[in-house]
């Protein structure tokens, strides 16, 4: 039996606007009693709030419990690690209270033992200074998802990735990257779907995280072009990057044709 790690932005939704056919595509998994999981990198919101929004877009309902993102996984992460640990968090609410869910405590002015950054849209020079100041310290640096840029309401906005690489090039420290393509995150997934790698397709629109993490977990992939993959890029980012998924699709209701 096929299970499915289903990207969200780009590949459920764009910003504010519902991918066509894409809860269509959920309401058939559902209803063939087939296991998904929605896993994304964006680590921004909880995920009931993540939940929220999709069953907006798509007029489903869905539980958080149906939902992975980065921000829960950096902070289990830490916690499998170094539980009750101190943690100066770059990021916004969805970041924070995954952190707090795991038992980590929050600072801002003690050294604490990790620096966890996300996305943050109120990133400022003082929470700059204060992440290279801790790391160049001594606390490790964990760095959410490494997306340099986001599709919002039709256009492409700096993520979590281009934050990064201003800590990054102040710390003169490389992080642990918790978010696609790493495998961390996709062990996680894996994990919670109770299949064997190679029994589960990763669905997402990016070549670079979604299909490149997909493939290196050992699992196969799917790339719908509907968010950072169009039919005009798709042939051109394919050779830029080196990483052919095993399916492509205008759709998502396209891909039931392989099941």
């Amino acid at each position: 039996m096929p299970g499915f790690i289903i990207d969200l932005d780009g590949t459920m939704y764009a910003g504010k606007d519902p991918v066509p056919g894409a809860g269509d595509f959920i309401r058939e998994l559902r209803g063939r009693g087939l296991p998904y999981l929605f896993l994304t990198n964006n680590s921004s919101k909880h995920p009931d709030q993540v939940a929220r929004h999709l069953a907006d877009m798509t007029g489903l309902e869905v539980d958080g419990r149906e939902v992975l993102t980065s921000a829960m996984a950096a902070a289990r992460y830490i916690a499998e690690r170094s539980p009750g640990s101190r943690v100066f968090p770059v990021g916004e609410e969805g970041l924070k209270q995954a952190l707090q869910d795991a038992g980590l405590q929050m600072t801002e002015e003690e050294q604490p033992d990790y620096v966890v950054q996300g996305i943050d849209r109120e990133f400022t020079y003082r929470k700059l200074e204060q992440a290279v100041r801790f790391i160049r310290g001594g606390s490790l640096f964990i760095q959410t998802n490494p997306d340099h840029l986001l599709p919002t309401d039709g256009k492409l906005i700096p993520g979590a990735g281009s934050i990064a690489a201003a800590i990054r090039t102040a710390s003169e420290a490389e992080p642990v990257v918790i978010g696609k393509p790493s495998p961390i995150i996709l062990r996680y997934g894996i994990e919670q779907l109770g299949l064997p790698a190679s029994d589960i397709w990763v669905i997402g629109d990016n070549l670079r995280t979604d299909i490149a993490g997909g493939a290196a977990a050992g699992c196969r992939t799917v790339l719908p072009l509907t968010g950072l993959a169009t039919p005009d890029n798709v042939d051109s980012l394919i050779r830029e990057y080196g990483i052919t998924p095993d399916v492509i699709c205008s759709t998502l209701p396209d891909l039931l044709n392989h099941f």
